[in-house]
């Protein structure tokens, strides 16, 4: 890191989940009614899956939810603790308190919302090979309000930050909180920077979306959610990733002296960057076979990596290298997680 950042300027809001994660037969993932590198809600058929994974596989529980990754790994890169805060709804359970020692550690300022009630979210992360497949039981993440942003501390934490960063996931939980942050964000003429983060988005939840997306300045997608997108919104189905993109950016956007910027991953393919009418490819470094452990958290740690290196104002082309620089890492690592020292070079 060049120099010392002042604490707080980057903002997310997410749902806190711990992972419990597992190594798992392809028939585990059938008997579920799942997909390899499927990303689903869990409904009633699928609540006894923790418990399962818990007992009868070598589950290890991490620290998860997409936009707490996304900070955890920018903080790791920055090397300084509280520059991201982080906003979420957690159960009063030991799950929480598993939660908060974690971002604690990695040094994100996670301030929760708690539900007596409800108890922590949690997410199955199943592990066939190199593929990972994720099912979300959000419990208490789903309690979320705007209550919590509107107590006047984390107002005035949410007023004070440069940098906004939401899921799409979120928009499960709660709207109204979104479009508060955004409206907070293009009040300031600050970037507010968000992520399609699952097919299912577009498919079910495409209206709130919608209505956030013209505060949206960067957009942040992998393939299989850029095409969801393109799909429900009727493009041509032989649209390819650069179409989409460019029509992407060219969505309605409130500040448009600030336009929308598209970065679309794919897998080892190259990163797409791209505005207005240009785009700019930026390769990845493939990785062998054996130097792959899996791939959860890939998509979570490019974006936590180009933060990293957006909230130091640097160049797009740096942000994305560095994205790429920390998504190849936690690839070799178990989960969302990272070991050593940052090696990062510009």
């Amino acid at each position: 890191m060049t120099s010392k950042l002042q604490e707080g300027i980057l903002v997310g809001c997410g749902n806190p989940l711990l992972d419990i994660s597992a190594t798992v037969p392809m028939h585990f993932l059938q008997g579920y009614g799942m997909k390899e590198d499927d990303a689903i809600l869990a409904e009633e058929r699928h609540m006894p899956i923790y418990r399962e994974l818990v007992e009868n596989y070598k589950a290890e529980y991490l620290a998860g939810g997409s936009v707490q990754n996304s900070l955890r790994i920018a903080q790791w890169i920055l090397g300084q603790p509280k520059v991201a805060v982080f906003f979420g709804c957690v159960g009063k359970d030991n799950y929480a308190d598993i939660l908060r020692e974690k971002a604690r550690e990695a040094g994100v300022d996670a301030h929760y919302q708690v539900s007596t009630d409800t108890p922590t979210g949690t997410c199955a992360v199943l592990i066939t090979g190199t593929h990972r497949s994720l099912c979300a039981n959000l419990a208490a993440a789903n309690k979320f309000t705007i209550d919590h942003l509107k107590q006047p501390a984390n107002k005035a934490l949410v007023d004070n930050a440069l940098y906004y960063y939401i899921s799409g996931f979120f928009l499960t939980v709660n709207p109204p909180s979104i479009m508060s942050v955004a409206a907070t964000a293009n009040a300031k003429q600050r970037p507010f920077l968000m992520n399609l983060s699952a097919p299912f988005i577009s498919q079910f939840f495409m209206e709130p979306l919608l209505k956030v997306m013209p505060y949206v300045d960067i957009i942040f997608g992998n393939e299989a959610e850029a095409h969801a997108f393109a799909t429900t919104q009727g493009w041509p189905a032989d649209a390819d990733l650069r179409e989409i993109g460019k029509r992407l950016v060219a969505l309605p956007k409130i500040n448009s002296a600030r336009p929308r910027i598209a970065i679309l991953t794919q897998g080892c393919d190259p990163v797409l960057l791209i505005q207005h009418d240009t785009v700019q490819e930026f390769e990845v470094t493939r990785l062998a076979v054996h130097e792959i452990v899996d791939t959860n958290g890939a998509g979570d740690a490019f974006v936590g990596g180009f933060l990293s290196q957006y909230v130091q104002d640097k160049s797009l082309d740096v942000c994305i290298r560095c994205g790429n620089y920390a998504a190849r890492h936690i690839i070799m690592n178990p989960g969302c997680t990272y070991s050593g020292e940052p090696d990062f070079v510009e």
